[in-house]
């Protein structure tokens, strides 16, 4: 028996309009254009989706039907007032890439820049869901975006403290310090203050950071070059693959913080 196929992305759309219409039939939805959709008035853009699906493809149809419950919850969530002092403690920062405001209103999405062409947002991590802050959220509140970068960056280092990092040589000397917890927050870690403190013993200085997707961490020393090209390539392929991409370029982390990509050290 053959496995069942995902729609390629000009068909992709259409498909989950039909699943979302058959199980939210009182929810507004229509295709705007490929991989395009808009959701209850708002655009939606389905490539993280795709690449979801296209791993598990059997599960298609509760894979996006879950996907949806969860966006339409997070939806719910955040139109409630909550007052600051109790999301403060659930405040996480993410990276994204700066492609995200294709999609999302830049002046509706609390963010901070960021290097490499990305910029950190903050989610209210909540116990079944993730919700993104908004401009709204952050006036009522009465804080400003540098002040959400910092409350997002004291819980990302509170979260898991006792973080386990795997760190492998190559038989060229290369070392690789791989992190993978799954928790949605791996890539944020290139974020961590302690990072460089923590890191920079075992890979003998200054080192690289790649986080080409959201659940992808792995710090890398700068030497040998042939070692950094051959993770350089895997990192674009990940991109290219991913749900929940980032970046193809690699970060450098030096005691002064994260600056740059490996063309600029």
């Amino acid at each position: 028996m053959s496995e069942p196929q995902v729609p390629g992305p000009e068909a992709f759309a259409a498909h989950v309009e039909r699943i979302f219409k058959a199980r939210w039939p009182d929810r507004s939805v229509e295709v705007a254009g490929p991989m395009d959709l808009i959701v209850q008035g708002r655009h939606l853009g389905l490539e993280n989706l795709w690449r979801i699906v296209s791993r598990d493809p059997e599960r298609q149809e509760d894979v996006i039907a879950h996907y949806f419950e969860k966006l339409l919850e997070g939806d719910e969530i955040g139109n409630v007032h909550m007052p600051f002092r109790l999301v403060k403690p659930r405040i996480m920062p993410r990276i994204q890439p700066v492609g995200i405001f294709e999609h999302l209103d830049r002046e509706q999405v609390a963010h901070v820049p960021f290097v490499n062409d990305t910029v950190i947002v903050f989610v209210m991590d909540l116990p079944e869901v993730t919700v993104s802050v908004t401009v709204e959220q952050m006036v009522r509140w009465g804080v400003q975006s540098e002040d959400l970068e910092l409350i997002s960056r004291e819980n990302l280092a509170r979260y898991r403290p006792d973080l386990q990092v795997r760190v492998v040589e190559s038989e060229t000397g290369g070392r690789a310090a791989i992190l993978s917890v799954l928790d949605g927050y791996d890539a944020a870690r290139l974020l961590l203050d302690t990072l460089h403190s923590t890191l920079a013993p075992q890979l003998k200085g200054d080192f690289f950071v790649a986080t080409p997707a959201r659940d992808m961490f792995v710090a890398i020393s700068r030497d040998p070059e042939d070692f950094v090209d051959k993770v350089q390539q895997r990192v674009v392929r990940d991109f290219r693959r991913l749900p929940y991409p980032i970046t193809d370029a690699l970060f450098i982390v030096t005691r002064d913080g994260v600056a740059g990509t490996r063309e600029a050290a």
